[in-house]
């Protein structure tokens, strides 16, 4: 009798353990559920990423989404956020002649963990497993069927393949002039590696390449199990080789998972929580390691391929970072490594201003990718990134430079969505008016800096760019550039020259300063409202000012008045049949009446009852919203999380405070889900949120403490969050409302000096 493999009697204790021991063994990474949000309520599912933190190497199924019936193939590595993966791998057992049937692969059994996949390809009768390094990764493949040699099928979809014994090198060609590079080997020797030609396989060449360029890897009949490692590099396969060795030194898969899963719960362990629902621990923790997906860390022994010059570099012993969507991550995902990996963060602005050095035009990008910066969605909010972090003490970046660079992006580059080119007529426009001009009735689109599709957005762009001159402001103010700080302060409050008086909402206007007429904000034009906003109506634009949010008050009205217009939002139907509705506002999802949850601008808004009085509502509302759209199911996110742009909102709104407005160095507290939270805090001390009178249900806060003071303000700084300590909230099932609403207790905003 064969005695079976010790490291899958190993591994398959490692995965099964935690579920069968009792609750308090779990560990966070035992919480952590990829599988949240794999069908999408509109767009882009959430895809299960298998990976370390902030690794190059990232994989999830060769599949649509969660109900997809096939695999294409196994992944080797995703080179860019929601991309495919480059390079492909498929077992296949049987007769040569039928390799060209291999894909697309059945499937059953699937489990996805951070660190580790398997899965039954049930065809044919193949089990696989996997488990990733940060630069390299490991799969094992039991043929359960005697029928026929046992082959792997290794794919380059535009590239070239190199044979060399039992390895496979080469690399697959990605935009603008990048490459990605494997290197590929089995454990057991192949009887033969080639190309695929009717029963036979050519093995005279050595090199394959082009589109589709693959090698087909023959075992001996009698092979039950075959292990395979790789490592990936964006530098040379010369280099993924070293990677790999460096990383993976056996075939023992088992230990490179159990290596894996230490990692990851160190990295969850920074924040630690406590209480009776067990579903919103899988909740947190999943999100968590969401916002450890991006950016990622492409130094590779302390060198790294640049796509901006097309150079390789010395990292001169700072990380190199890049793949970040700034749009979706600046609200809450790099606030959120500001507190717990602060050195992570520091690098990672470093790596932009990096990045700049070596552009063309010194321009501070906002889409940083593998492949260059795509210049995508609207603003530069790269610069509310330094801002933030810089107003909460992080160093390690050049601030001048960072300041030079982030206002050329905003003041030298077009202001238009969707562009990389210089400045023009808009441009000039804004600069002597202080506002995107919108176009006027009939009139057509001539400035060729305006995206055919992405349209001008004239009122997202406003209020994004006037955030932007106030962040600017804030940096200049730090390097003692008085004239500049009070040029852009007084800019930043240029979002009252689209503020439409009569209806309190933002409003695009012409050149002419004419409001659009018969705007409905319910259904502003465009696909996505672009003539006029951004992937949401006007009710979300409302409340896009968060560097002064005081001020929008009193614009709405006062007190009540923004309290009403708040809850008008939440309480205004969609207006259409949802077919209709969807079909023009496709990432306006996860409505609760004009609001969308579903969308990163519209994050901040049910923390802003705290701005007019009544926290409570804020308490009322983000409690209500996390367990309308955020849960423990395949469909638990509602719109397009964008690595960590959505999970960050839960991130911190389950610890019971956000932040509101990045540069400003303060956090507005909302309603903590757990009984007690404590983060580890990058400066070596602890912040504890603990709650008397704990029960899931119980969301409003009847007293506070902080540090064993009495507090009564709905909000608290952010360097008193850093001295370490306790907030201490008394809960309740019913509202206090008469906690922090005084106008002594209302969270601070921008104040000209």
């Amino acid at each position: 009798m064969k005695q079976p493999n010790f490291s899958t009697l190993l591994l398959s204790f490692l995965l099964t353990t935690t579920g069968l021991c009792a609750q308090a063994l779990k560990e966070p990474v035992d919480y952590a559920n990829p599988y949240i949000g794999n069908i999408s309520h509109m767009l882009v599912p959430t895809y299960p990423t298998v990976h370390l933190p902030n690794s190059i190497l990232r994989v999830y199924p060769e599949r649509e989404n969660f109900t997809g019936n096939i695999l294409n193939g196994l992944p080797l590595i995703v080179t860019s956020h929601r991309g495919s993966s480059a390079f492909n791998l498929s077992p296949f057992q049987g007769a040569v002649h039928d390799i060209k049937n291999i894909i697309p692969l059945g499937y059953d059994n699937e489990v996805i963990k951070p660190n580790y996949y398997s899965v039954d390809l049930d065809d044919q009768d193949i089990a696989v497993q996997y488990a990733p390094s940060h630069q390299s990764g490991i799969y094992e493949f039991d043929f359960k069927a005697a029928q026929g040699s046992p082959y792997l099928v290794l794919n380059t979809r535009n590239g070239a393949l190199t044979i060399d014994g039992n390895a496979i090198s080469g690399y697959q060609q990605l935009d603008n002039n990048t490459k990605v590079y494997i290197y590929f080997e089995t454990e057991s020797k192949p009887l033969e590696i080639g190309t695929h030609q009717g029963n036979q396989l050519n093995t005279k060449e050595k090199t394959t390449e082009g589109k589709n360029a693959y090698f087909v890897i023959k075992f001996p009949a009698n092979t039950k199990r075959l292990n395979a490692r790789y490592g990936v590099s964006f530098i040379s396969a010369t280099q993924a080789k070293k990677n790999l060795y460096r990383e993976i030194k056996h075939y023992d898969l088992a230990s490179v998972a159990k290596e894996g899963r230490d990692i990851w719960n160190s990295t969850l362990s920074k924040i630690k929580v406590s209480g009776s629902d067990e579903n919103a621990k899988t909740v947190f923790y999943t999100s968590l390691y969401r916002t450890y997906e991006r950016m990622i860390c492409i130094s590779e022994d302390g060198q790294y391929f640049s796509a901006y010059d097309g150079k390789v570099h010395s990292d001169e012993g700072k990380p190199f970072y890049t793949d970040d969507w700034i749009w979706d991550t600046y609200r809450a995902t790099h606030p959120l490594r500001v507190l717990i990996e602060p050195k992570m963060e520091s690098n990672m602005i470093n790596s932009y201003i990096v990045m700049t050095r070596q552009m063309p035009r010194a321009w501070m990008p906002n889409f940083p990718e593998v492949t260059g910066d795509s210049r995508r969605m609207n603003s530069n909010h790269a610069v509310a990134m330094v801002a933030d972090a810089y107003s909460k003490g992080l160093s390690g970046f050049d601030l001048a430079e960072a300041y030079k660079v982030s206002k050329a992006a905003i003041t030298e580059k077009t202001l238009a969505p969707w562009s990389s080119k210089p400045a023009g007529v808009l441009d000039q426009f804004y600069k002597d008016k202080g506002y995107l001009p919108s176009l006027a009735p009939n009139e057509k689109e001539t400035v060729p800096e305006v995206h055919s599709w992405e349209r001008r957005q004239p009122i997202a762009v406003t209020l994004g760019t006037v955030y932007d001159e106030w962040c600017l402001s804030v940096i200049a103010n730090a390097l003692k550039n008085k004239e500049e700080a009070q040029y852009f302060s007084e800019r930043s409050l240029n979002y009252r020259k689209v503020f439409n008086p009569e209806t309190k909402f933002f409003h695009p206007k012409d050149t002419l300063g004419a409001f659009m007429p018969n705007l409905d904000y319910r259904f502003p034009p465009g696909i996505g409202g672009r003539d006029a906003y951004d992937e949401n109506t006007g009710y979300v634009y409302r409340f896009d000012v968060p560097h002064n949010v005081a001020d929008l008050v009193q614009l709405i009205g006062g007190k009540q008045a923004f309290v009403d217009a708040l809850e008008d939002m939440y309480s205004t139907p969609l207006g259409k049949g949802r077919p209709d509705f969807y079909h023009i506002y496709a990432d306006h999802t996860g409505n609760v009446g004009q609001f969308s949850m579903g969308n990163e601008p519209a994050m901040h808004v049910p923390y802003l009852y705290n701005y007019a009085g009544q926290p409570w509502r804020s308490q009322k509302r983000v409690r209500n919203l996390l367990n309308q759209w955020f849960r423990n199911d395949l469909m638990g996110i509602p719109g397009d999380e964008d690595g960590g742009g959505l999970t960050s909102f839960i991130v911190f709104s389950q610890l019971g405070f956000y932040p509101i407005t990045p540069g400003l160095p303060m956090y507005v507290i909302g309603s903590p889900t757990f009984e007690n939270a404590t983060l580890s805090l990058g400066n070596g001390k602890t912040f504890s949120v603990v709650c008397q009178n704990y029960s899931p249900d119980h969301k409003y806060i009847q007293s506070a403490k902080l540090n064993g003071r009495d507090w009564n303000k709905s909000w608290f700084s952010h360097e008193e969050l850093m001295k370490g300590g306790t907030l201490e909230l008394v809960m309740g099932k019913h509202p206090n409302k008469t906690w922090a609403s005084g106008d002594d207790a209302i969270p601070p905003s921008f104040k000209m000096d």
